[in-house]
Formats: C-alpha cells, structure tokens, sequence
C-alpha cells in the first residue's frame, strides 16, 4: 500500500475515487426516494455532449460537460413539472440527443479518438492530473455541504412532493438544486467511473444500505460508507489486476450489493426459523410465575424447561436453548 501511495497518479487517483464515492450515493439517496434512478444517466450523456464541446474548442471539458449537464438537470426538472410531457420522454430525448451530439462533435475534433472518447464513456482515473482533480474536489465540496445542509429538506420533497407543497416548502426550487446537485456529481465521478456507469455509483450504494438500515439517517451513513468503499476498493483491484478503473468499480459495488442481499436472506431464514418454535402453553408467563427473567433486548425472555420463552401475539417464541442462556 505504501508503495502505491508513493505513486503520484495513484494518489490523485485514489483522492478522485474518495470524491466521487462520497458525493454520488448522497445525491443518489434522494433520486432513489423519488424514483429518478436513471437521471444520472441522463445527464451523464448530455455531459458528453459538454465534454465534446471542450475538446473541439480547446478549453477545459469538465467546465463545458459541467455547464451541460446543469442544463440539462435544469430542462428535465422544468419539463417535468409542466405536465405537459413525462419525465421519462425528456430524460429519453436528453439520453440519445446528448450521445449522439457527444459522439458527432467529438469526431469532428482533430483530438478526438476513440481512446479519448473511452475514457470519458467508462472512467479513466488514472490519467487524472493535479488540475482536474482541484476542479473535482471544489465541486465535490459544493455537493457535500449542500445536501447536509439541505437534507431534511430534500427529503421531505422527496419523500411527499404534495404536501410538502402544501406546507408552504418552495418545491421547485428544492427540485431545481437536487437537479444541478446531480449535474456536479455527475461531473465529479466522470473520470472515476465513466458518463455511461455513473448512476450505478448512484443508486447501488442505496439499493445495499436499504437492506441494513433501520432509518434514513441510517440509510445515508450505509450508503456512502458502501460508496468510498468500493470506489477506492475497485481503484485498487483495477491498478493490480490491470482492468478498467469504471467496470471495476461498478462490478465491486454490485458485488457487495449481492453480498449484503444473500446475508439478509439468511437472516430472514433464522428469523422465521427461530418463530417456527412458537408454542402455545397454558402457563402464563409473569413477574411471579416462578421462571427466571432475562432480559433480552427491549423485552424479557423467562427461563422454561430450559427454554428460553417470549410474549408475541398470544403465543411464546422459542428463543433458545439452556445452554446459550448459561454462555450468556
């Protein structure tokens, strides 16, 4: 590990990474709240489109992809709440209209290629300079304060659009900041993970936190600890395995999500397995019914023919055997 530290590209890579793993599941937790997955994808082929005017006109592409995708974010946000066409067909029009445009402006340029073209698609964090990665962590900084700052408010949006409206919550406004918030993280995790993964980056993190977290607050925390975990895992795995940072990073996210979903489905099966043990008796457990009382979390379990008995519903779950109370 020291030895990669050692390695400027590697430093900045990993710095990158950090960013991008931070500021993209936070964004992402109020998209998956209010059903617009699939923004970031939206957004990150209209940013092509930006980055193909920075290269054709020789300034810096992270400042003309990030002028294109608040467009965009801005567009998409306005249509939708006019009524007058779905979310959906705008987030369409911008997904195949910002590609093609990309893809068009960018072989019109005498420094585009299909390598440089790669590179912005799916995610090149090593060849991350110093320069870009000033922009990225300033625009990463922008994100992450906004959204804590903003949070409960964001959620209460996302969470009831009616009536937080109702409530006298400027909505729009709220809906507009998210929109140019998702705008800057897709920026920020383009050469992390590539215009064409970002949203992975977004909602997979929140997917896996769904499946451990008790609260909202919660769900964040899981989220982005997911996030920084396998954005710099996978820029790891990638320098040592020699493949693609972006794919990397995304099969890694995806590969804990697989991972937390099996260990919550054997949880659930000992769950259910431990309630098959049910009985009915007819003694009732009490304060002197005779059988010793262990606490057991927010209840009492009693001592019973060495089994350990609870309360639920008109009946006792089963909740161990002796021997488990003795360990205790």
């Amino acid at each position: 590990m020291a030895d990669l530290l050692a390695l400027d590209f590697m430093r900045q890579a990993l710095v990158a990474a950090l960013l991008a793993g931070l500021a993209a599941p936070l964004v992402g937790t109020f998209l998956v709240q209010r059903r617009m997955s699939l923004i970031g994808d939206g957004m990150g082929h209209v940013a092509l489109a930006g980055v193909a005017v920075g290269i054709l006109t020789g300034t810096q592409p992270v400042l003309t992809a990030l002028v294109a995708a608040v467009a965009a974010g801005v567009a998409i946000e306005l249509i939708r709440a006019s009524g007058r066409t779905s979310g959906d067909v705008a987030l369409a029009v911008m997904f195949y209209g910002g590609i093609a445009l990309g893809v068009v402006l960018i072989a019109r340029s005498s420094a585009g290629s299909p390598a440089n073209l790669t590179a912005y698609l799916f995610g090149a964090i090593l060849t991350t300079s110093s320069g870009d990665l000033v922009v990225l962590a300033t625009l990463a900084v922008v994100v992450l304060v906004t959204t804590l700052v903003l949070r409960p408010r964001f959620f209460a949006v996302a969470n009831d659009e009616e009536y937080a409206r109702s409530a006298g919550m400027p909505v729009m406004a709220y809906n507009l900041v998210l929109a140019v918030l998702t705008a800057v993280t897709v920026v920020v995790s383009m050469r992390v993970v590539g215009l064409l993964l970002i949203s992975a980056l977004m909602i997979v993190p929140n997917a896996t936190a769904q499946l451990v977290a008790r609260s909202f607050a919660a769900s964040v925390r899981w989220a982005v600890l997911v996030g920084v975990l396998s954005s710099v895992g996978g820029v790891l795995i990638s320098y040592e395995a020699e493949t693609p940072s972006g794919g990397t990073i995304v099969l890694v996210t995806i590969a804990v999500f697989l991972l937390v979903s099996a260990a919550a489905a054997v949880r659930r099966r000992v769950r259910r397995a431990a309630h098959a043990h049910a009985e009915r008796h007819d003694h009732e457990h009490g304060r002197d019914c005779g059988h010793p009382a262990l606490e057991h979390g927010d209840h009492l379990d009693y001592l019973h023919d060495g089994h350990r008995h609870a309360a639920h519903e008109g009946h006792y779950d089963e909740h161990g055997e002796r021997a488990e109370v003795e360990r205790r």
